[in-house]
């Protein structure tokens, strides 16, 4: 039976994030909220772990999974970023984008998207988040929180806690946190291009 916290979206327990950190460094997959929705997340090095959201998610081996970052340095370790490109995610970062970016070899292959080497960056606008990110000191691995058969993220995390807590090992509440995914900014080409269109606003993309 999976650990429930609840934890204050704008002053986050430090004891409680402590927790939350060494259950995703052993091992164990957690749900916390985001800037768009909430989100499955483990550590990145863990395929045990992975294979659990997989299984939630009940997606195969090709679904492509986010890097959840704390800021831009991070993202530098983990995906190649251009002179323009690092202009745009310094004016766009925190937010509820997930940008799609050249992957450096500090990714694992089995997180890259199978053909292009690309892998899906963000940093969400959410200080629980920035919390987590702080104390674990590296990117957590995240996917949208959308079961099977749904269109829309779970929003509710008494409702979370019902339907998976035999299923993973943590949920944390950190209140109602929106029920869009993020907008996809494929930064790949020498145009952007907008692969989803979600929570955050795509405008400024288009007219790049």
């Amino acid at each position: 039976m999976s650990q429930f916290f609840q934890i204050h979206p704008d002053n986050p327990q430090l004891r409680l994030i402590r927790m939350a950190v060494d259950i995703i460094r052993q091992g164990g997959v957690i749900v916390y909220p985001t800037d768009s929705a909430y989100a499955l997340g483990c550590h990145i090095g863990d395929k045990k772990a992975l294979d659990t959201i997989r299984r939630i998610r009940r997606v195969n081996e090709k679904h492509n999974f986010t890097l959840v970052c704390k800021d831009l340095s991070e993202i530098a370790i983990y995906a190649r970023v251009d002179n323009a490109e690092y202009r745009l995610l310094n004016a766009y970062t925190p937010g509820a984008y997930t940008f799609i970016l050249n992957a450096t070899r500090e990714v694992p292959r089995r997180l890259m998207h199978e053909k292009r080497r690309t892998i899906g960056i963000r940093v969400p606008d959410n200080k629980i988040v920035h919390a987590l990110l702080d104390e674990l000191q590296e990117p957590i691995l995240s996917s949208t929180l959308i079961l099977p058969g749904q269109t829309l993220p779970m929003t509710e995390a008494d409702e979370i806690r019902e339907a998976l807590e035999h299923q993973v090992d943590l949920v944390i509440d950190g209140g109602h946190c929106g029920i869009e995914p993020t907008t996809v900014v494929d930064l790949t080409a020498e145009v952007p291009a907008i692969r989803r269109t979600g929570c955050g606003d795509p405008t400024p993309f288009l007219n790049e």
